[in-house]
């Protein structure tokens, strides 16, 4: 049972690794539902959204982690997108290393040089004084898959049943009093 609701797996002040390690041996393995309900919360919270002024159906998901990008990718195999339908790119400041970022990503990944699209650079801005950068700043994975609009509707429908207010009950506009229908993304 979690920490958070009321027992402690480790006790307070053990040192950070313990308790890690005693909230992941908490979780075991888990189960394609588990993988699919983690990958879709995600995806929502990292991944391209449709907007009513922006219909969009394509699954896209963005991140720095390699942790977060490997989820996605192990979601994907669960739910029964191919390697082949996903295209990459990373997205990097101009003065880091682009080529160190590509090399990574793609042995992150073990994805095929030729699914990997040419980086997007941002260019730098001298005012801004950033601390991501140097040895092991590697920037952004972006993962596209094509032909994808179902996946997203499904990702959509995972998502209202794990935020639904009531178990069972999908999230749809309106279930939400306290909430303008005009701020939910699950449309």
């Amino acid at each position: 049972m979690p920490a958070a609701t009321g027992r402690r797996s480790v006790p307070p002040g053990k040192p950070r690794a313990a308790v890690r390690a005693a909230a992941a041996a908490e979780i075991g393995p888990l189960t394609d539902r588990e993988i699919i309900i983690a990958g879709a919360i995600a995806y929502w919270c990292e991944g391209a959204k449709s907007k009513p002024t922006r219909r969009k159906e394509q699954a896209a998901f963005i991140n720095s982690d390699p942790a977060l990008i490997l989820l996605f990718l192990r979601f994907l195999a669960t739910v029964g997108v191919t390697r082949e339908r996903l295209v990459f790119r990373v997205y990097i400041h101009e003065n880091a290393d682009t080529d160190a970022a590509q090399r990574f990503w793609l042995r992150t990944t073990g994805a095929e040089r030729e699914q990997f699209r040419p980086a997007t650079l941002k260019r730098h801005n001298p005012k801004t004084v950033r601390k991501n950068s140097g040895e092991g700043y590697y920037g952004c994975l972006r993962i596209d898959v094509l032909g994808s609009g179902d996946l997203y509707r499904s990702i959509e429908g995972w998502t209202a049943a794990v935020t639904a207010p009531h178990r069972g009950r999908p999230a749809l506009p309106g279930t939400f009093p306290q909430l303008p229908e005009k701020d939910l993304n699950l449309r």
